[in-house]
């Protein structure tokens, strides 16, 4: 097939469904390079935490500015059809750092709490991750922030393939110390000051309760520091800037060599807080809670707005692969996240918790676009990364490599498979089968029906029957879960 080269800068519809085989033939023939380079790619994984996919301005957003996220988006690929392995944070990344489905080595579920500190639970010690790979080939590696992968010695980052860590390993953490001085602070309670219900704030409004969540706000910070390699340091900035401040670091470094960063952001994880700059400058919007939430995605999009300065100072960003996601939907009840026209939130298979932001940006290899219908997962981050930086994995991947896959009219992938105890679900094409807690398998066409609220189940028993056939047969292959 042969194709004419179109500069591209719209929207990716049926009606532009030609473009994605021009992208393609430009990716396998390198003439979208803007000069060869005698170094392999740096590579920057960026990922948010618990951020709706509507909470973008460059995903339609109208109430949070996120002007560089959105650069990236004009400058990068957007990925409108893009999936999590897992709707909550650890499997999801486990997924993202090892490029197979985390229900193949066991890690279905997502510990929290006390269950970080069991020396059975983590990222298995059998599978290779992204940086394993990488570091033996050259790479200088990094990761920074949130880890949530095992909280033992034995699941540390540094013998998970990097060089280095700063940052915690559980599921959350408060941005800045006790007494948070200069923020805004939302915490969720059972009573309110008065033993009432409902929400309260403190006269000055920099701190909120509420009660609509039905539990206090988890002890975070419990056995939990802030960590450089494994020595806990007093980190007294806001943990968004401090994260990005490490990046910045890192980058400066190692700009002699080709590095990869996993930046793993605990934004816009709660607790949530913000400076109170930040929240100010929201004020077009009413209510405190989607205001706090408001200001927390802008801090991190500024934040993140200077590690891609940076890459831009060091000479380095026509040469490096920058990928920004969400590790699953965003919790709308307990953050007051907006996943868009989708249903559902994290925890949950329907779209709104597993369908997230993915933006891809490598000037010396790709030009800008959309890809609105085809289907993409972070599973295919690793594979390209991976294919980037000339790193082969030791065990098969479920992934695909997206610098090739758009090849003529073909599809990315044609199908997804999720398990998270009772919930499951399998999307092939525009068909979804989604079983929930109930054991009932329900139907869903997402081409005619993307906000999924009409159960074909009844109507098309043997689509469904197809898909659960398709969904059992590739579950046969995948573990039982390493800890519950």
């Amino acid at each position: 097939m042969s194709h004419t080269v179109v500069p591209f800068a719209g929207h990716l519809t049926a009606g532009h469904a030609r473009w994605c085989g021009v992208f393609a033939a430009l990716l396998a023939s390198g003439a979208v390079a803007c000069g060869d380079s005698p170094r392999r790619p740096n590579i920057a994984l960026i990922v948010a935490d618990d951020l709706g996919w509507g909470d973008l301005a460059c995903y339609g957003s109208r109430d949070i500015p996120t002007p560089h996220l959105d650069r990236l988006a004009r400058e990068g690929i957007r990925f409108e059809t893009a999936y999590v392995a897992a709707p909550y944070c650890a499997p999801s990344r486990a997924a993202l750092l090892t490029g197979r489905y985390p229900t193949r080595f066991g890690f279905e579920f997502n510990p929290t709490g006390v269950r970080n500190c069991d020396p059975a639970v983590g990222l298995a010690l059998s599978e290779r991750t992204l940086a394993d790979a990488l570091r033996e080939v050259g790479y200088a590696t990094a990761a920074i922030g949130k880890w949530h992968l095992g909280g033992t010695p034995a699941y540390h980052p540094l013998r998970r393939g990097f060089d280095e860590f700063f940052g915690f390993l559980h599921e959350g953490h408060f941005y800045v110390p006790s007494p948070w001085d200069g923020h805004v602070t939302w915490l969720r309670r059972r009573a309110l000051p008065d033993g009432a219900t409902g929400r309260w704030s403190r006269a000055d409004a920099t701190l909120f309760w509420s009660t609509h969540m039905g539990h206090n706000e988890p002890p975070y910070d419990a056995d939990n520091p802030i960590l450089r390699v494994s020595r806990p340091v007093d980190e007294r900035e806001n943990l968004t800037d401090a994260f990005a401040r490490e990046a910045i670091a890192f980058i400066r470094r190692h700009r002699e060599q080709p590095w990869f960063l996993y930046l793993a952001f605990n934004a816009v994880h709660s607790p949530m807080q913000a400076p109170i700059d930040w929240y100010r400058r929201l004020e077009h919007i009413a209510d405190p809670h989607r205001r706090l939430y408001a200001a927390m995605v802008a801090h991190m999009d500024a934040a993140i707005g200077r590690v891609l300065d940076e890459i831009a100072a060091s000479g380095a960003e026509s040469n490096t692969l920058v990928i920004f996601l969400s590790d699953n939907g965003g919790p709308t009840r307990e953050l007051s996240a907006s996943n868009g026209p989708w249903r559902g939130e994290k925890g949950q298979l329907f779209d709104g918790g597993i369908r997230v932001p993915m933006i891809a940006r490598w000037p010396a290899q790709w030009v800008g676009g959309r890809i609105e219908r085809r289907m993409v997962s972070a599973l295919d981050l690793s594979a390209t990364a991976l294919a980037a930086g000339d790193a082969r994995p030791l065990t098969p991947l479920d992934g695909v490599d997206l610098r090739t896959a758009l090849v003529g009219d073909g599809v990315i992938r044609s199908n997804l498979y999720w398990r998270m105890g009772r919930l499951a679900a399998w999307r092939d094409g525009d068909w979804k089968a989604l079983r929930e807690r109930d054991g009932r398998w329900q139907l869903y066409h997402l081409g005619e029906d993307p906000g999924e609220s009409c159960d074909l189940a009844k109507e098309r028993p043997e689509v469904l029957e197809r898909l659960v056939e398709a969904w059992s047969a590739l579950d046969r292959e995948m573990s039982e879960p390493a800890w519950k």
